[in-house]
């Protein structure tokens, strides 16, 4: 069943999702070769308690991190560790936190130091095919509408879409209905209406779309191996229309403080 948020939830949801994106920034400006991956997680978690929130993912069906930490052929899931990453990686960031009673989720891939031009031309059609989905997220269009969306940019691009994950509602739990692929026909599922918050997030890869799970039983890997890239924005459709939660805009020199939520 689908939940619905009130314009009073949808507020609350703003600020959990305001710390996800501004912690995943201050992560992102973190990345560069010979970073242990578990650095950015002892980041992460130090600053949810700062902001008085919980780190979403740690011990979510046992999860051991606060983020997960995903790099190259990794698709999503990757845990943090004693990893270095090295120049040339591509390393995604998929984070979230609970803050009074809601959930924030938000991806993003960067690059680690030089990469290549097909590694950064990946990331970018990851963001952009994002950006084409959201231009579906209308009252009266179908949820495969955006999904659609996605999955022309990508394959345009001469990527694949990721079929084995999906992006999510989100509320009160961090997954919620309804599902939303990221590849499908258009005009089908349930219609958009003012209140739905969604998790859009574009999971996508070099080569072919097929995934393999490791030991862990957690980190999703490409099957042939390929590169991958993710990114992912908590967006609701409110009575302004169109709002992405967990976008913010880091300015230089002015770290956010703990009181943010309520700036």
């Amino acid at each position: 069943m689908i939940v619905y948020k009130t314009e009073a939830e949808i507020a609350r949801m703003r600020d959990s999702a305001r710390i996800t994106g501004t912690i995943l920034a201050e992560l992102g400006g973190l990345i560069q070769p010979g970073l242990r991956t578990a650095e950015l997680d002892a980041h992460a978690e130090r600053r949810c308690r700062e902001f008085g929130a919980k780190p979403a993912f740690k011990g979510y069906r046992g999860f051991p991190g606060s983020i997960c930490v995903s790099i190259n052929e990794e698709v999503i899931h990757g845990f943090p560790s004693s990893r270095k990453l090295r120049d040339g990686d591509l390393v995604s960031l998929d984070f979230g936190v609970l803050y009074g009673g809601y959930y924030g989720d938000a991806a993003r891939t960067y690059p680690v130091g030089t990469v290549g031009p097909d590694a950064l031309r990946l990331v970018r059609v990851a963001e952009e095919s994002f950006e084409n989905g959201l231009l579906r997220f209308v009252e009266g269009n179908h949820l495969s509408d955006i999904s659609h969306a996605v999955q022309t940019v990508v394959e345009s691009a001469g990527f694949s879409v990721i079929r084995s994950f999906v992006g999510h509602g989100i509320g009160q739990d961090l997954h919620e209905d309804p599902q939303l692929p990221n590849f499908g026909f258009p005009g089908r599922g349930p219609r958009i209406r003012k209140g739905l918050v969604l998790a859009i997030e574009p999971m996508i890869a070099a080569g072919r779309w097929e995934v393999d799970i490791l030991s862990d039983g957690w980190t999703a890997v490409t099957r042939d191996r390929s590169l991958a890239a993710h990114f992912e924005e908590t967006v609701a459709l409110t009575d302004r229309g169109v709002e992405v939660l967990s976008r913010i805009q880091m300015t230089a020199g002015a770290p956010a403080g703990k009181e943010l939520p309520h700036a």
